[in-house]
């Protein structure tokens, strides 16, 4: 579904946050990408999404190129984007908020109309509050929105990065819920960064683990051991 194949990218010329990192997602799993703070997970997702461009390397979607690609074409091909922050219009409606992700799908109504219905049944707790301002939602409630508005659009593949941040632990599950929900409703290929190790682990298909933008680890759960991880993240932050 997704090959990051060797790419070099940054936010300034001549210094690069990813350097040489390589990376596949195969269809409807989830591939989780752990690591310590600065190792350039978040980087990572914005360079798939476009927002930034790699200057070396390649990154293939269902066989085709898309690393040269802005947003809005990347989002078009099938991919869908949740930022850390609750990406929410607070001063509009839940609805209103649903209809903007589904904005590339406003001239055809019937489809439209059959996203409501499917979002709204998949997510009741939006569909009693449809008519309520998004930035009267609690932070749970923000989290579930940001994400059912990407669903709109039904993507083929969902970025997803640091869903749990800030969140409640009586939240946690929810949010894992919300996307195994997105799997299955939608058959979405998930690629989610989490700091949330312990708790992410057992809904991961797949895993890598980054370090100062290189893959320093890799395989299924079962390799991921607590006492693994415990010495993976020491020799990251001890080198």
């Amino acid at each position: 579904m997704l090959a990051v194949d060797g790419i070099h990218a940054g936010y300034q010329s001549g210094i690069d946050i990813l350097q040489d990192l390589s990376l596949a997602a195969e269809a409807q799993k989830l591939t989780l990408i752990i690591g310590p703070n600065g190792a350039g997970k978040s980087t990572l997702l914005r360079t798939i999404f476009g927002f930034l461009h790699p200057h070396r390397g390649s990154i293939t979607f269902k066989g085709d190129r898309i690393e040269a690609l802005a947003p809005y074409a990347v989002k078009r091909r099938g991919i869908s984007y949740v930022p850390q922050e609750i990406n929410i219009f607070p001063h509009l409606t839940v609805e209103e908020n649903l209809r903007m992700g589904a904005w590339t799908l406003r001239q055809d109504k019937a489809r439209l109309s059959r996203q409501f219905e499917r979002t709204y049944a998949t997510f009741p707790a939006l569909a009693a509050r449809r008519r309520l301002r998004a930035g009267d939602l609690s932070g749970g409630q923000g989290r579930l929105l940001s994400v059912a508005r990407e669903m709109m659009t039904e993507p083929t593949l969902l970025l997803v990065d640091e869903p749990t941040a800030g969140l409640a632990p009586n939240l946690v599950d929810e949010v894992y819920d919300l996307l195994a929900k997105a799997r299955e409703t939608i058959g979405a290929t998930i690629v989610l960064v989490d700091q949330n190790v312990e708790d992410a682990l057992p809904h991961a298909d797949y895993i890598y683990m980054i370090n100062l933008g290189r893959i320093k680890a890799e395989g299924p759960p079962r390799d991921f051991t607590a006492p693994r991880i415990r010495e993976l993240i020491q020799e990251c932050l001890l080198g």
